[in-house]
């Protein structure tokens, strides 16, 4: 619906004027005459625009600011974000962390399904650099391993590191951004897991190096595999504990 049916009826039922303010704005986004880094108009014209009063007009801008489409400037008005996925996608971040236990299995899948997918494709992109990093990561992880009391938090902030990489080499930053808001937020299973089940750890560990392979390789089928098989080695496990944390 475009901003100037929004704004010629403001009183539709069910729409807001808080609303109406954050449909138009989004609107002129999406049909390109906002644009990333754009001013908004003065307030007193954008608020005819829509047919609101200032009050809504400045909650369906703090709305929209609190998403990361809109900041205010002091003193210099308000204008659009260059609407960085990885911002955007935030609030992603608190639907996993607010959503119940017995469904972590399902959050998982979705994470599986991206990072295999991504693994894939960031198999004939992945830079040695990037490489490099990795495989950084995961000597000290090997290191941490070999300790009398390896630190699991630090092990699954190492893993945690090492998806990100490879989300980030596959070029697109939403996928990144998508992967980034799931993987992050499932630390506490893949935490539990490391403590309660023997030897997770390591095996996490060599799936992990068989997956460096792959992508050293720059071999996209043999990526997408060995990351299926290392992130159903996790959905197992909520599986046997009836998807529950």
């Amino acid at each position: 619906m475009s901003s100037e049916k929004l704004a010629a009826n403001p009183r539709m039922p069910g729409v807001s004027q808080t609303d109406v303010v954050v449909q138009g704005i989004r609107q002129m986004i999406v049909e390109g005459r906002l644009r990333p880094g754009s001013r908004l108009p003065v307030e007193k014209e954008l608020a005819a625009t829509f047919g609101v009063s200032r009050n809504p007009l400045r909650e369906g801008v703090r709305a929209l600011s609190m998403m990361g489409v809109l900041e205010t400037r002091q003193g210099d008005g308000t204008y659009v974000t260059q609407l960085d996925p990885s911002v955007l996608l935030a609030p992603m971040g608190l639907v996993v962390d607010l959503h119940d236990g017995a469904g972590t299995h399902h959050l998982h899948t979705v994470r599986r399904i991206l990072e295999t997918e991504a693994a894939a494709v960031a198999a004939p992109r992945i830079g040695p650099e990037e490489l490099a990093t990795a495989d950084d990561l995961l000597r000290a992880t090997e290191h941490e391993l070999a300790l009398p009391e390896a630190n699991h938090e630090t092990v699954i902030e190492n893993d945690i590191a090492f998806h990100r990489i490879i989300a980030e080499a596959s070029g697109n930053p939403v996928l990144a951004a998508l992967i980034d808001a799931l993987g992050g937020r499932t630390m506490r299973v893949r935490l539990r897991r490391s403590i309660s089940q023997p030897g997770a750890d390591e095996t996490a560990h060599r799936e992990h190096l068989s997956i460096l392979d792959a992508l050293t390789a720059h071999d996209p089928d043999r990526a997408r595999i060995r990351m299926a098989t290392h992130l159903f080695t996790v959905e197992d496990y909520l599986h046997d504990r009836n998807g529950i944390l």
